[in-house]
């Protein structure tokens, strides 16, 4: 695991800052308190990443990161995407399921990158699991 680059760090800690409603002179009590300074931009990584977890104990809690949920762009093949994006649907599914499905067929990995008929066969596959299922496909 990496660790967390700098900037990361100082966006963290003013997300807290703004989510806590901390006003300016407790942010800057806490920034000397836990690091000996009184700016962000003056402490280095480690103390940002101190600062961060004291947050944590004050109550803070990162925003759950957003799965990504756009339907790929495929020429030609709209009509194709519309019935697998309803497939997904419908089995409560993300996009990277019909991305493994992509995956293990052609050995590619994005869906923008098949051809028509290539997605053509991902809409079969996703069809032929709906019935296994038993749901309407």
């Amino acid at each position: 695991m990496r660790p967390e680059s700098r900037k990361s760090l100082l966006a963290k800690v003013h997300i807290a800052k703004k989510d806590l409603a901390l006003d300016d002179g407790t942010y800057r009590a806490i920034l000397e308190r836990q690091t000996g300074e009184s700016s962000c931009t003056a402490c280095s990584a480690q103390q940002l990443v101190r600062v961060v977890a004291y947050l944590r104990t004050l109550g803070w809690q990162e925003p759950a990161k957003k799965p990504t949920h756009r339907k790929p762009a495929v020429p030609d093949a709209a009509g194709y995407l519309d019935k697998i994006e309803a497939l997904l649907a419908e089995a409560k599914r993300p996009w990277s399921y019909a991305g493994g499905i992509a995956k293990r067929m052609f050995g590619v990995e994005k869906l923008e990158w098949l051809t028509p008929e290539q997605v053509r066969g991902v809409m079969a596959a996703l069809i032929r699991d709906a019935k296994r299922h038993g749901r309407t496909a």
